[in-house]
């Protein structure tokens, strides 16, 4: 780096508030072969394993059967935006080894501003324990062999928070948790996706194949081009967009979980370990860069950002386009058109249409299924979560970062994330909450797609900034985001104040399910 430009890009590093970067060289990258690949990428299979259980088995389901595959289109353009999100995430912790929110912390007005907003975004998308309730009615359909009626609420509460609870069991064991969620998710992905890949072949019909092709380009059969179909659920429809693929922080985690996995200077950095079977590692709260310059640090760049590509677009694109189209193919075949799905019990109802059409020997296959996959989604959006306010607090706060053990921070905040999950899992559940939390995610992107892209023009030198292609897809997916939080809060185009969030907003707020 020139003495200037580096000077330069030290006032900006420090004007937050925030330690400047030092200096190291970029680690040389893995060169994988073959099978070898499977080790080397591994933070895109993580959120894959939380994209196929968020949208696809919650709101996603709710809107195939209600308005059919043509909504699939929703799904598809939102990967491609959160596949390039995601590798441009990925360059930010490459270069710094830190975390994209402390890229974010590091820009104006203030980290302190910035850490509020991201906390808060955290909260109110992934604050309710959704998946573990939903896995709850898959549990109960597979025990009691009916969906949950009503008089049965202490049983599936019970059931929801052993289900919560078994998640901080697994985030509490082994050396590193990024590494344990990758083993969990390469098995949990391998499985659902073959699982669904073969019940669509053999109990699905090839048309419905062909109504999920042309879906993913707006098109239904019966009416042609019909994107958006007439007198379509603006809470619903903002939710498949939010939780399609992945969604808001879910993918923001994605880079937490690449400086774990030691991806560019990631690995220079250090990783958050297990209380159980960790031992105590040193986890910087600032990062370091390298010169690009420098001989051979380009080539070294080239490598990593070759097994970025693999983790993105190999695993966490082509797992996210099956893990919708496959439970979209299934869910229409086996429950009739326009039918309402509780958002809770989707999985449960699923189960049971197939014992009606089939036997009970495919409904327990799908509900054993489900309820793996949603425990499974629980796990990673609570360990994301948690993992995501760690290095907030850990990078913009002194006197804790002097206690030293980074474990101390996060299963103290792991606490009290349980202790509220398990308090709003008693509650009943609002209906207007829930669609909060999905709509969310879209505000996540809206705002972070071009926080994004200001960090990684920023602070980044030129020779590894994005593309001009890539800083106009950023700004695609904050339109893409903020088209459907305007249907969201508004009901469309023009605003409908009968069915608009704002206008409703009470109301919605004190109707449960």
């Amino acid at each position: 780096m020139a003495t200037e430009s580096l000077r330069e890009r030290r006032a900006d590093e420090t004007a937050s508030g925030l330690d400047a970067w030092e200096e190291r060289d970029l680690p040389e990258p893995p060169r994988p072969k073959g099978l070898q690949w499977l080790g080397v990428v591994g933070p895109g299979v993580i959120v894959l394993g939380a994209a196929i259980g968020s949208g696809e088995f919650l709101l996603g389901p709710a809107a195939f059967v209600a308005y059919g595959l043509v909504v699939l289109w929703i799904t598809g353009v939102a990967t491609v935006f959160q596949t390039i999100y995601n590798q441009e995430l990925m360059r930010y912790t490459m270069y710094t080894g830190e975390p994209a929110f402390t890229g974010f912390m590091r820009t104006k007005p203030s980290s302190t501003f910035w850490a509020w907003v991201y906390t808060l975004f955290y909260f109110f998308q992934t604050g309710i324990p959704g998946w573990a309730a939903a896995a709850a009615g898959a549990i109960y359909f597979l025990f009691a062999g009916e969906i949950a009626a009503p008089g049965s609420e202490n049983t599936t509460y019970f059931i929801a928070v052993g289900a919560y609870l078994a998640c901080v069991l697994i985030v509490l064991r082994g050396k590193k948790i990024e590494h344990t969620l990758e083993i969990l998710n390469w098995v949990m992905v391998s499985v659902i996706l073959t699982g669904f890949l073969l019940l669509v072949l053999f109990l699905t019909s090839p048309s419905t194949w062909v109504d999920a092709i042309i879906g993913y380009v707006g098109v239904d059969r019966q009416d042609g081009f019909n994107p958006i179909p007439p007198g379509i659920d603006p809470f619903l429809i903002g939710a498949v967009a939010g939780y399609a693929a992945a969604g808001g922080v879910v993918n923001l985690s994605l880079s937490n979980w690449a400086r774990d996995k030691g991806y560019g200077m990631g690995s220079v950095v250090g990783y958050i370990p297990a209380a159980v079977g960790g031992e105590e590692v040193h986890l910087a709260h600032s990062g370091y860069v390298f010169d690009p310059q420098k001989d051979g640090m380009m080539e070294r760049w080239k490598g990593w950002w070759r097994i970025v590509a693999a983790d993105q677009w190999g695993v966490f694109f082509v797992g996210a386009m099956l893990g919708m189209a496959l439970p979209a193919i299934i869910y229409v075949t086996f429950i009739p058109s326009g039918e309402s799905l509780e958002s809770l019990g989707v999985a449960a109802a699923l189960a049971d249409a197939v014992r009606t059409e089939v036997g009970g020997f495919v409904a327990v296959i799908i509900a054993l299924m489900a309820a793996w996959l949603l425990f499974k989604t629980q796990l990673d959006i609570l360990e994301g979560m948690v993992r995501g306010l760690t290095d907030i607090l850990w990078t913009g706060n002194k006197r804790l970062r002097e206690a030293g053990d980074v474990r101390k921070i996060y299963y103290s905040v792991l606490a009290v994330v349980i202790v509220v999950g398990l308090i709003i899992l008693r509650l009943p559940q609002p209906l207007a909450l829930l669609a909060l939390s999905a709509n969310m995610a879209g505000v996540v992107f809206l705002i972070s797609s071009i926080h994004l892209l200001r960090i990684n023009t920023r602070f980044l030198p030129k020779e590894i900034q994005p593309s001009m292609f890539r800083r106009v897809m950023l700004v695609l997916m904050a339109v893409f985001y903020g088209i459907f939080v305007f249907i969201f809060l508004f009901g469309g185009f023009p605003p409908n104040t009968d069915t608009g969030f704002a206008f409703n907003f009470v109301e919605l707020m004190t109707k449960t399910e």
